[in-house]
């Protein structure tokens, strides 16, 4: 019984040694940036925010009822990260804002 634990651990290290050659070899053949490997160094050619984009309330408030609630006073320090609020969602039943809904026509006057 000794043996064949002691066989198997051995088998366990020989595979271990060879995944861990195996991805470091790998990972050293990139030739363009791997995310993980350096997080502490942004990679040169990674985009930037040069402008603070400003996030349309009138878009964001869609098919909110005044007063807005204090739950969305946030939309004031949005800047330009990404916001689920300014797009439409899912159809249907679980369209509560009205983004899928044909706007309400009334009907003319009458002229006279």
């Amino acid at each position: 019984m000794k043996t064949q634990r002691q066989s198997f651990a051995l088998v366990l290290i020989a595979l271990a040694v060879q995944y861990d050659a195996g991805t470091v070899q790998a990972a050293s053949s990139y030739s363009y940036p791997v995310a993980g490997l350096a997080p502490y160094q942004r990679p040169v050619n990674a985009p930037t925010l040069t402008a603070n984009l400003v996030a349309d309330a009138k878009q964001a408030l869609h098919g909110v009822s005044s007063p807005i609630p204090e739950s969305l006073k946030f939309l004031n320090d949005q800047g330009g990260w990404f916001n689920p609020f300014t797009r439409p969602g899912m159809t249907g039943p679980y369209d509560l804002r009205g983004w899928h809904t044909a706007p309400v026509s009334l009907p003319a006057a009458d002229k006279k």
